[in-house]
């Protein structure tokens, strides 16, 4: 008699060996690699993602692997709306917006991960932004129901809280250089501490 086969097992086995996270694919594998995915660490390879844009230099979607080759990687994780706008998310931004010639000048992408709710994400980032235009080297992306923060291990799961406000760099060889994470609405990287792990 053919035994059946253990598909929670073979799922496991799948998501310890993959690097990569699709959002948009709901399967086994994405819901394992929540669990097993931990915080990112210094030397550690960058865990790949797929993300929609929301505004600024690229369109359509941004993988993750697919740009690291081109130069360093900037990825500032912000808290969505919380309840409101984050005025510390928006003071990062406005930072790292008066540095934008000199990542520019360094080749390097600055991706923008807004976090929320899937249904009213794009019009809160929308809001976020106002009238704010993103300069190149500058992306937005959106984060839906908090997929990457959760496969990054940074959901901030608690009432009024979205995911912990964290600066990732990334070199062309895929590896973490630099990451902050912070455990309260302040402690953000300010743009020229970003700028000497270049």
């Amino acid at each position: 008699m053919t035994s059946k086969p253990n598909w929670l097992a073979i799922t496991l086995a799948v998501a310890a060996t993959s690097n990569v996270f699709c959002i948009g694919t709901a399967t086994a594998v994405e819901s394992t690699l929540k669990i097993v995915r931990s915080e990112p660490e210094v030397g550690h390879m960058a865990q790949d993602f797929e993300l929609e844009v929301a505004a600024g230099k690229r369109s359509d979607t941004v993988r993750l692997s697919e740009i690291t080759g081109e130069g360093p990687v900037v990825i500032a994780i912000l808290r969505g709306f919380p309840g409101r706008q984050c005025p510390a998310c928006a003071g990062q931004v406005a930072d790292l917006i008066r540095h934008a010639h000199y990542f520019q000048a360094r080749n390097t992408e600055v991706l923008l991960v807004y976090p929320g709710p899937a249904a009213e994400l794009k019009a809160k980032s929308k809001d976020f932004l106002k009238d704010t235009k993103l300069p190149a080297p500058f992306t937005m992306l959106l984060d839906p129901d908090y997929k990457l923060v959760s496969a990054y291990g940074l959901r901030w799961d608690a009432p009024h809280e979205t995911a912990y406000p964290t600066t990732i760099v990334i070199g062309k060889d895929g590896k973490i250089d630099f990451v902050n994470i912070s455990r309260t609405h302040r402690g953000r990287t300010a743009a020229t501490t970003i700028l000497d792990q270049l």
